[in-house]
């Protein structure tokens, strides 16, 4: 999200001119996993994590995972991300539920837990973590899930270890400006955090959420793993990334 204009290779050149020492991107799936590790090595980039397929983006399709009469494609979808992991290195998948208004919430509910738990087994075997993120109900209405809440209570139904939550600033923000909360609550499911502007979602260093404290809290619980940078610049990418340094 951070340099849209330029394909995966050059975004991660640019990465790492920027100084980051890891990163994740959304769908790579148009480059051989074979390129993005010898890059990756080559610029000393930890990868991080991917999305799931989500199917047809220019229909609206956000995966699989949620929607009854689909759990074939899911199941390969998530293989074919799974392979792809493997082969290049990242550490872990955010596994799309799909758009699901209009269909049988309780179907929906029972499949996601089914296909989430064989697709944790999957993942895994390969060293593979995966992890849930519901998307906010203002810029997706239609999306499985929407709120922290529900992305506890689909983690506590799966019960698989090798299951986390993504916990996104950003969508946790959109729902109730008490992200800090919201962080507490979800802490013993927490596998990953990313963080945005509320509301606009530009640079962390401004909006209606103090980010900073946000990560301070992380922080004061413990958080060891990597915060993710998933907004979009209000200008130039590289001119914008001096909120860093404070």
């Amino acid at each position: 999200m951070l340099w849209p204009g330029l394909p995966l290779p050059d975004r991660m050149e640019a990465a790492a001119r920027a100084g980051f020492g890891a990163i994740e991107t959304q769908f790579p799936y148009d480059v051989a996993p074979q390129t993005v590790r010898r890059l990756s090595q080559r610029l000393n980039l930890e990868l991080l994590g991917i999305n799931s397929p989500p199917g047809d983006l220019a229909r609206g399709e956000l995966g699989f995972a949620a929607l009854p009469g689909r759990e074939t494609e899911f199941m390969e979808s998530i293989k074919r991300a799974i392979n792809y992991c493997e082969i290049a290195g990242f550490l872990s998948i955010h596994v799309m539920a799909g758009n699901t208004s209009g269909l049988p919430r309780e179907a929906s509910r029972t499949l996601f837990t089914d296909n989430l738990r064989r697709a944790a087994d999957l993942a895994a075997l390969r060293g593979i973590k995966l992890l849930l993120e519901p998307l906010n109900r203002v810029d997706h209405p239609h999306y499985f899930y929407g709120t922290i809440d529900e992305g506890i209570a689909a983690l506590t139904e799966i019960g698989h270890p090798n299951v986390k939550l993504q916990f996104d600033a950003y969508h946790a923000g959109m729902h109730s400006r008490d992200v800090i909360a919201a962080l507490q609550r979800s802490w013993p499911w927490v596998g990953h955090i990313q963080i945005a502007a509320v509301p606009d979602r530009g640079e962390p260093d401004q909006g209606e959420v103090d980010i900073p404290a946000v990560m301070h809290v992380a922080d004061q619980l413990g958080y060891s793993g990597w915060i993710s940078c998933e907004y979009r610049p209000r200008g130039d990418t590289d001119e914008g990334l001096v909120w860093m340094r404070s």
